[in-house]
């Protein structure tokens, strides 16, 4: 999985959301707090506003909030509103892909590792990264012997 820059600003400004909750934050703050580029920013924002994540308020004292406490937005909700759907092949879903011969059994592969993503972002919360309380599941991704080798 490949997380774009729109997906990562758009899960860390969720996260400066988060810690001010329900306080709202200007663009302003977010972008510096995050060291990210405001107008990329506004465009992020307003992607995740669309899509129900965060509420905006106008004036001197606007800004945005999370439209929901931060224990009830889960990252993969972030990421599906700047990035869409998290698995993609070729441009459909896994269950859309048809292969013949010695591929005819691929779309299995490709609906599992969806699943897998899924089990990660759609079970940790924004509340949960904050407080530094990830998932036991996740937490024992992270101290697989080769989780944090590249490859």
């Amino acid at each position: 999985m490949q997380i774009s820059a729109r997906g990562d600003y758009a899960v860390r400004a969720a996260l400066s959301l988060a810690t001010a909750y329900p306080s709202l934050l200007s663009t302003q703050a977010i972008a510096a707090e995050q060291d990210m580029p405001r107008k990329f920013l506004e465009a992020v924002l307003a992607d995740l506003r669309r899509a129900g994540v965060v509420r905006a308020q106008r004036g001197a004292e606007g800004g945005y909030t999370l439209a929901r406490p931060p224990r009830e937005v889960t990252v993969g909700a972030v990421l599906r509103a700047v990035e869409g759907p998290l698995a993609g092949v070729r441009g459909l879903r896994p269950e859309e892909t048809r292969y013949e011969g010695a591929a005819a059994n691929l779309p299995d592969l490709w609906v599992a590792v969806r699943a897998a993503v899924r089990r990660v972002v759609d079970e940790v919360s924004l509340a949960e990264i904050v407080s530094g309380r990830l998932p036991a599941h996740v937490r024992k991704l992270t101290a697989l012997p080769d989780a944090w080798e590249p490859r």
